[in-house]
């Protein structure tokens, strides 16, 4: 899965595919690279970003996505949004998947939305928002809490009507995970594989890489995430979100052939 951040503030790339041509022109280089699937977001959800609501969402994603759609109508493409009308209108101009970081626990209507669409749903475990998650991160077992929390998420989904096989978890590195949680997820990541749910999993030039590298520029984070995704690969994740998509389709392709 390739990011594609229509925003002018998101923590790596902000403001690099904001105008509508570059997207498309990102969208299109992308896929030759071998992506699988487009993550459209356009709303930042960094530690300490201001949500800005659904019309300025809508405003700044749906050019973008219709001239995507127009350009690449065989694309796969995500949406990464929390919010029920930014939902709809991104499945009404074209989108296959919604990508919810809160997995519905925000909007609880986003969840009819996916379950009316008959579309595959992202559902990511997730605590507070941008402003509050770095405050909380008090776990008593970090891997069996996010494990549970992403079964309620599915009970409600279920209970919402999205179909069973429609749903993709994802554990939530650096959302309410401190730097040695993000670790310790990745370590037992066997523990959400091996069910029968797919798992996504986003490490893409994350805050803990930087940690573990002692490097502050997320940008040059490329071969701490290349390490995640070797991980990834070795204990069976689904899917693998990225924005250096490149070189982590070759480090995919390399590790899924070993492991």
């Amino acid at each position: 899965m390739g990011v594609i951040n229509i925003t002018p503030d998101s923590f790596s790339d902000g403001g690099r595919f904001f105008a509508r041509d570059r997207a498309v022109a990102e969208a299109v280089r992308q896929l030759k690279s071998g992506v699988d699937v487009l993550d459209l977001g356009a709303q930042s959800t960094r530690p300490g970003a201001e949500e800005v609501g659904a019309d300025e969402e809508c405003r700044r994603l749906l050019p973008a996505l219709k001239a995507i759609r127009e350009n690449l109508p065989s694309a796969l493409i995500s949406v990464d949004t929390f919010l029920a009308p930014v939902a709809a209108a991104a499945l009404d101009a074209g989108a296959n998947w919604i990508n919810d970081i809160s997995g519905g626990r925000r909007d609880p209507d986003l969840l009819r939305v996916v379950a009316d669409a008959g579309c595959p749903v992202v559902l990511m475990h997730s605590r507070g928002d941008s402003k509050t998650m770095d405050q909380l991160t008090d776990y008593s077992d970090v891997v069996d809490e996010v494990r549970r929390g992403l079964m309620e998420r599915s009970d409600a989904a279920l209970q919402a009507g999205v179909d069973q096989t429609q749903i993709i978890w994802d554990p939530g590195l650096g959302f309410a995970k401190t730097h040695e949680q993000n670790l310790q997820l990745l370590r037992e990541l066997e523990q959400l594989t091996q069910g029968s749910v797919p798992v996504l999993i986003g490490p893409s030039r994350k805050r803990f890489i930087g940690d573990v590298l002692n490097e502050p520029r997320p940008k040059a984070r490329l071969w701490g995430t290349a390490a995640v995704a070797c991980r990834c690969a070795h204990a069976g994740a689904a899917i693998v979100r990225v924005h250096d998509v490149g070189p982590i389709v070759q480090t995919l392709r390399m590790a899924s052939a070993l492991w």
